[in-house]
């Protein structure tokens, strides 16, 4: 009999800080790049294949800066080599305008990176800034993701591709179960809204999810087709509720959940190979 998810390998990011918590919420937290390398090579070792990165500033507060993600990047480079997909975030936190985020974007040149679709085009008029810079994501070869809150995101972006507003025909995808707000606890229905019947299709989708049923509702998606991302951004709790003493502890969860259910993990070559139009 064959195997349902022998051609399904699930790709593991982790998401290690956001730009929101502290070392007060979680003293494992890495806001430096040198805890931000320690923190990639246990996340390697437990089964991720890409790290989703953001800056801070000396107090802590998030940042978008060009020098201060290079050195960021380096350091993790000089930990894990090639073995990681490095993503770095454009997300505002309601600090930086579009065009400040697509600056920043364009100056690292990053392998990856994850652009909101609500934050760089949440209008009609801000479209064709989102689109020029999809362009040169594409000519420069960074790859995209595109952070989706809600279904009638996915319906917009899907719109979008339509109109010939992205310069792919497919592209990645990240589908949010949840909100920043206090005890979000998401859970593996949230995901179901954006595999409507009716819901559009994107070939290489992700998902993350607030809160401490996170492994529940990623292992769900992955056993749907879809990959995965978890870490400190948005959980603090393993699946049995204590409190996690690592995102590497938080990676292994769930790799080890994916594989008892017959899935196998993706690396960062593998990753790396699929085409942005397909998945």
């Amino acid at each position: 009999m064959t195997d349902p998810y022998s051609s399904h390998r699930v790709a593991i990011a982790v998401a290690p800080n956001g730009g929101r918590r502290t070392k007060a919420d979680h003293p494992a937290i890495p806001l430096t790049p040198a805890e931000l390398a320690r923190t990639a090579a246990e996340c390697l070792d437990a089964g991720a294949s890409m790290i989703h990165v953001h800056i801070r500033r000396p107090d802590g507060r998030h940042l978008l800066d060009a020098e201060a993600y290079r050195q960021a990047i380096d350091a993790i480079r000089k930990q894990v080599g090639d073995r990681l997909v490095i993503q770095i975030t454009t997300e505002a936190l309601g600090i930086y305008a579009p065009a400040e985020q697509i600056a920043v974007l364009k100056a690292v040149r990053p392998e990856a990176a994850s652009l909101a679709l609500r934050e760089l085009a949440p209008d009609e008029a801000a479209e064709p800034d989102f689109a020029e810079a999809l362009a040169w994501m594409k000519r420069e070869n960074v790859s995209p993701q595109i952070i989706l809150y809600d279904p009638a995101e996915a319906v917009r972006l899907a719109d979008m591709i339509q109109r010939g507003m992205v310069p792919w025909p497919d592209i990645p995808v990240l589908y949010v179960l949840g909100r920043y707000t206090v005890l979000q606890t998401s859970q593996p229905a949230d995901l179901l809204p954006f595999l409507a019947p009716n819901a559009p299709r994107f070939s290489h989708w992700s998902v993350c999810a607030f809160g401490r049923h996170e492994a529940a509702c990623v292992t769900a998606a992955a056993l749907l087709g879809g990959h995965v991302r978890v870490g400190f951004e948005n959980n603090l709790h393993l699946p049995d509720g204590c409190f996690a003493p690592s995102n590497a502890a938080l990676v292994g969860a769930v790799a080890n959940a994916a594989q008892g259910l017959g899935m196998e993990i993706c690396n960062a070559d593998e990753l790396r190979a699929r085409p942005v139009s397909s998945a």
